[in-house]
């Protein structure tokens, strides 16, 4: 490839406060419109905002999450657009001084670990929604959304595929819900993504001239609109054309990018500090209290499951992906006492299990102390790893503890040696053809016989056991 692709990401992060940023308004999602806007959202004249705490302790729990500079000192600005569903003319933001400046996230994408560094995230509210489909003719505005809380997070242009911006993109939506700062619902637009894509020829230090894809709202979106711009850019250019800064959006039906207005860039916004909001300072206490109440982070808790439980870092990597979903796995690893099945069996059977019933974890019919139970009786010779599976689909019905379960189906692994013996015997005299032929150096004779042997004891006997017991009456026979 003679092109290089690069790409930076705007994530708009809704927080998770009850109230909006600058008014008392709720921010509960799904209400009849316009009935969640006060005076300050509809911007009534002589009202004034007046600046929501919570908004300001999430800002500041993900500086600390991502290791950025907290300025203790910030200030929110005016960003003049018109626009029919921002009702002010102008949306408060910071840009001269945001709340978090750099910081960093690790991605890992086909084994390689990268780091992706952060520009900023700053606070902001959210403007209206205007609304089409409904008004034949007309356009809907419904200000529910205005005011909403934003941590808008900006990368650098460090990105250089499809696959490492929907890798940073995950591991930001696991990050901002692990640390509670956002419920992560993309398709309430908790967590929506804007991707500034170009493309220039290798070797060549100046980047190309970029597009905005604008409010992607999930992980697949956000690939296929980015692969789709890389195509057209570098089409457009070695055709002789000039690809020209815009703001584009992405048409999930056709799967092509549209042109929807020229880039604007931050003079065109006529930034200037809001005079209605004084400079918000951050004492240290403040900071240190917020330090307190963070949880352990996904990347030193994935390297507390390799050191504690065994699993590989590709492993801990997928069971952090939650931390629902990580204390779920570490419940199972450490009650059960094996974190290689334990992980086996959540990434495995539980999680296909999930994913057929379109659940999450945290609405899983099987406890994570009864999968514990369940490896338990595997790792003590009860259950086979078939019959597991059994008492598996017992516990996913219901049908109540793993111990009633094998009990009611009879469904214990048979392990008596005696009891083995005599249905091995009785398998080598029904089948001398295989015998002959194990004897003649076909070792697929070999596994007719165990299979012979499970299908007697109905997939109840243990297979190493019958394995072993087989292989040495076969060696007296010879």
């Amino acid at each position: 490839m003679k092109w290089e692709v690069v790409i930076g990401l705007e994530v708009h992060t809704q927080l998770s406060t009850a109230s909006k940023i600058f008014s008392g308004s709720s921010t509960a999602f799904g209400a009849e419109p316009n009935t969640q806007a006060s005076a300050v959202d509809i911007a009534l004249p002589g009202v004034l905002p007046v600046l929501n705490r919570g908004a300001v302790e999430r800002a500041v729990k993900f500086g600390l999450a991502i290791g950025a500079t907290i300025n203790r000192t910030n200030v929110f600005d005016r960003k003049n657009y018109f626009y029919p569903d921002l009702p002010k003319g102008y949306q408060i933001s910071q840009l001269a001084k945001p709340i978090v400046e750099h910081g960093q996230l690790k991605i890992v994408v086909d084994g390689v670990e990268k780091t992706i560094r952060l520009t900023r995230a700053h606070l902001e509210e959210d403007a209206g929604k205007s609304l089409h489909e409904d008004f034949q003719g007309m356009t809907g505005i419904d200000l529910n959304r205005a005011g909403t809380p934003l941590l808008e997070i900006v990368s650098e242009p460090d990105l250089r595929s499809s696959a490492e911006a929907v890798a940073y993109a995950k591991a930001l939506h696991t990050l901002v819900t692990w640390i509670g700062i956002c419920d992560g619902n993309m398709m309430e637009g908790s967590f929506r993504v804007d991707a500034n894509v170009s493309v220039r020829p290798f070797g060549q230090a100046e980047f190309g001239t970029r597009r905005e894809i604008k409010n992607l709202n999930s992980f697949k979106f956000l690939q296929q609109a980015i692969d789709y711009e890389v195509r057209w850019q570098i089409e457009t250019i070695e055709d002789g054309g000039r690809v020209i800064q815009a703001t584009v959006l992405f048409d999930p039906d056709s799967g092509e990018t549209r042109m929807m207005r020229s880039k604007e860039d931050a003079h065109d916004y006529r930034y200037f500090p809001d005079p209605d909001l004084l400079p918000v300072k951050l004492e240290e206490s403040f900071i240190e209290a917020i330090r307190a109440e963070l949880p352990e982070l996904p990347e030193a808790m994935q390297a507390r499951f390799v050191e504690a439980f065994g699993v590989t870092a590709y492993d801990a990597a997928i069971l952090t992906g939650s931390r629902a979903l990580a204390s779920y796995f570490e419940t199972v690893a450490r009650e059960s006492g094996h974190g290689k099945l334990a992980a086996n069996w959540v990434m495995g059977e539980l999680s296909a299990q999930l994913n057929r019933a379109e659940l999450g974890i945290e609405q899983s019919p099987v406890a994570a102390t009864q999968l514990a139970a369940l490896i338990t009786r595997i790792q003590d010779g009860t259950l086979s790893g078939k019959l597991a599976k059994q008492v598996f689909e017992g516990l996913w019905e219901g049908a109540g503890e793993v111990d009633a379960i094998i009990e009611a189906r009879g469904l214990k692994q048979m392990s008596d040696t005696g009891e083995l013996e005599k249905i091995i015997d009785d398998v080598l005299a029904a089948n001398a053809k295989s015998v002959e032929e194990f004897r003649a150096g076909k070792e697929k004779a070999f596994n007719a016989l165990i299979g012979q042997a499970m299908k007697a004891t109905k997939g109840k006997a243990n297979p190493a056991q019958v394995n072993a017991l087989l292989s040495a009456k076969l060696k007296q026979a010879t």
